[in-house]
């Protein structure tokens, strides 16, 4: 008898009414059912998308369809299981209409900027022209890769570990650079400059064969080849630029891909004897008395001036092959707009 007094009593503490939602009673019992079924939820959730992040860690190339997966698996299983939850309390959905529109009052009062960074971390989930791994530069010249698309917020990891967070809204809404869209490389400009009198030629020469040595440069092909303008005529010297193609993971290290590079080229510009200039001022003396060298010193101190001397012509050098001019056969190829896009 004890025991069935124990058991009446629990049936009527969890049929006891706490509270009213709707027109309905909500028991103590329905609140423990629609814990129960809510931690199971987050549970289940929870280990499914570390299931499938774990997958993804692994696989390199479907990273984006398991990133998608990964959030509507975690986001359709708690949603679930939260109408569940709400059905175990005994409430009939469709009597909560009115509480809905309520509630999407005060959503639209006081959580607009929540539902905001959610709608828009959504969206970019879905598109395609960001998405995790996406090496990105955002407006104000901060660079990482993309490495969370959350609720509220996108996390981007600079190459120094500092994640920086970002509004999903302003993802969507300002100018975003994409250096590794659909897992494509990009050209990069080295610049650098060598002194007056060099042979432009030699210095083509000497860096292209270092750019295509290093280990970062891609091979090359019909509309990807490794350049060297001429680009100014500076005050020290001649400025040229190394035009190259790197591979997809120098990208993502974008300083130290041109740190690389450049003493690449300071190595080989020293190896070919090529003088690499720096601001100076040198006062030359040509002639004085119409003479050139030593009999125009000689003519300084005596004071005299001598008859002047035909001054020896320089024998002319032979232009450079037009090949040479990679500027210009680079005018010659079709533009971007015109080349075919890269298939993913």
């Amino acid at each position: 008898m004890t025991e069935l007094g124990s058991l009446q009593a629990l049936e009527k503490i969890e049929s006891a009414p706490v509270f009213r939602l709707a027109g309905t009673a909500i028991t103590a019992g329905g609140l423990v059912s629609a814990a129960v079924i809510l931690a199971i939820a987050v549970a289940l959730a929870w280990a499914a998308t570390r299931g499938i992040k774990k997958v993804r860690a692994r696989s390199s190339r479907s990273g984006g369809a398991l990133y998608v997966l990964e959030k509507l698996v975690g986001y359709g299983v708690v949603v679930a299981g939260l109408m569940l939850a709400l059905s175990a309390t005994g409430l009939n959905l469709s009597s909560l209409a009115v509480f809905a529109g309520a509630l999407g009052i005060g959503v639209g009062l006081g959580l607009q900027g929540v539902v905001k960074e959610f709608v828009s971390g959504v969206f970019l989930i879905f598109d395609r022209m960001v998405g995790v791994g996406d090496y990105v530069e955002i407006e104000g010249g901060a660079r990482g890769a993309i490495m969370e698309i959350g609720p509220r917020a996108t996390r981007i990891r600079t190459n120094d570990n500092i994640n920086i967070l970002v509004p999903n809204s302003q993802l969507i809404e300002q100018p975003l650079t994409n250096w590794t869209l659909k897992g494509d490389t990009r050209r990069i400009h080295i610049p650098f400059s060598v002194a007056y009198g060099a042979d432009r030629g030699e210095v083509r020469d000497v860096v292209l064969a270092a750019a295509r040595a290093s280990p970062f440069t891609l091979p090359e092909t019909e509309s990807r080849k490794c350049q060297v303008w001429l680009v100014n005529f500076g005050e020290s010297g001649l400025d040229f630029e190394l035009l190259v193609w790197p591979t997809q993971d120098a990208v993502k290290r974008p300083a130290a891909m041109h740190a690389a590079y450049t003493w690449a080229i300071a190595e080989a510009l020293e190896q070919a004897e090529i003088e690499i200039p720096f601001p100076q001022t040198d006062l030359h003396i040509r002639s004085l008395f119409g003479r050139e060298g030593d009999d125009a010193l000689e003519a300084m101190r005596s004071g005299k001036a001598p008859r002047p001397r035909p001054a020896p012509r320089k024998p002319r050098k032979a232009p450079s092959p037009a090949s040479d001019n990679d500027a210009a056969e680079d005018l010659m190829q079709p533009s971007a707009v015109d080349a075919p896009e890269p298939k993913d």
